[in-house]
């Protein structure tokens, strides 16, 4: 197979919301977080961890996930706003759009909340995803390396497309932290920032259609000198 540039496989990554059950080589997931650990950091501090899921662990994961959703269990509340309070303009409508587009590729409508709610559960199944990943940071980490840690995660979701493979990045996982950290034993200095879903994308899921619009460049640069 050809490799992508990394112009091609910026253009062709997406939040890939519907997964094949075909299993990935573990190989494969160890020589893109090999490769991965190359993205930067301010003064090298390399702030992230990293763990991987996969096999029976994750299953017996989904399952945990599976029975708190089936009994109604509530969620344990954000560790951080996904979202700042009261969204201002222009973000809020690019939001609601992304969200409108994103329910319109299935044909649910706006008034239709349980299947927009079921949907969304399919967040803590990672989309049925065969691998996952979750990725923390040290709470005594500042904004800085909150950066760092983004770059690491678009480097490692760029070196999957360029092998094939399609991911999901969800920090909605920071509903569910307390879950998650006594499933991977986390020490109490760590704070779960967000999961990967990571697998080979059902095509044919209308999910994986949506291509979400961006703001024309002159919207968000301005160039001086240049």
């Amino acid at each position: 197979m050809e490799k992508l540039t990394v112009t091609a496989a910026v253009q062709a990554r997406i939040s890939t919301r519907a997964f094949r059950d075909t299993p990935v080589d573990g190989a494969l997931i160890r020589q893109i977080l090999t490769t991965a650990r190359y993205a930067p950091s301010g003064g090298n501090v390399q702030p992230w961890t990293i763990h991987v899921l996969g096999g029976e662990v994750l299953a017996r994961f989904k399952a945990t996930m599976q029975d708190k959703l089936a009994t109604g269990e509530p969620e344990e509340g954000e560790e951080y706003a996904i979202y700042p309070p009261n969204l201002f303009e222009p973000h809020r409508s690019r939001r609601w759009q992304c969200g409108e587009d994103m329910y319109g590729t299935m044909g649910i409508e706006r008034a239709d909340k349980p299947a927009r709610l079921n949907f969304v559960a399919g967040n803590f199944q990672f989309w049925n995803a065969p691998v996952a990943m979750f990725f923390c940071i040290d709470r005594r980490m500042g904004a800085p390396q909150w950066s760092d840690m983004g770059m690491l995660i678009q480097t490692t979701m760029l070196l999957a497309q360029e092998a094939g493979l399609a991911t999901c990045a969800q920090e909605a996982w920071t509903r569910w932290h307390r879950t998650v950290g006594e499933f991977l034993a986390l020490p109490p200095e760590l704070m779960l920032f967000c999961g990967v879903a990571i697998g080979y994308a059902d095509e044919t899921h209308p999910a994986n259609k949506l291509r979400t619009a961006r703001a024309p460049l002159d919207e968000v640069a301005s160039f001086r000198g240049i």
